[in-house]
């Protein structure tokens, strides 16, 4: 796992960048939430293909946890991703809901997501 500052107006944001998933369950999220706000990041850009997709099951309770921990914390997040895949009219709804706050963003490109963090 790499992570790259972005530097917008003076605010860092840390973008997840890996191979591999970064978010297999609730504890790992969590972890990266603590070590990233440790590291003076409280803008993060994670990339959907590095959480498990359980997580975009809004039943599995997984993204209402982990994403309470970022309200929790005043740590935005914004997932970047290709969200249309997903058939789930729920998924959708709370995708469309985030996206009008200011913590969690579900946008299509990294630029949305600097955007987005740097408002």
């Amino acid at each position: 796992m790499e992570i790259i500052t972005h530097t917008i107006n003076g605010e860092k944001i840390a973008e997840v960048i890996s191979d591999n998933l970064v978010i297999n369950n609730n504890q790992d999220g969590l972890e990266l939430l603590v070590n990233l706000y440790y590291q003076d990041f409280d803008r993060i850009i994670l990339h959907e293909k590095n959480i498990i997709p359980t997580f975009f099951d809004l039943k599995s309770g997984m993204a209402g946890e982990i994403l309470q921990k970022f309200s929790t914390y005043n740590v935005c997040l914004s997932i970047v991703g290709d969200f249309s895949k997903y058939i789930s009219n729920s998924l959708h709804d709370f995708i469309y809901e985030s996206n009008k706050g200011r913590h969690i963003s579900f946008v299509s490109s990294v630029s949305d997501a600097i955007s987005k963090l740097s408002a």
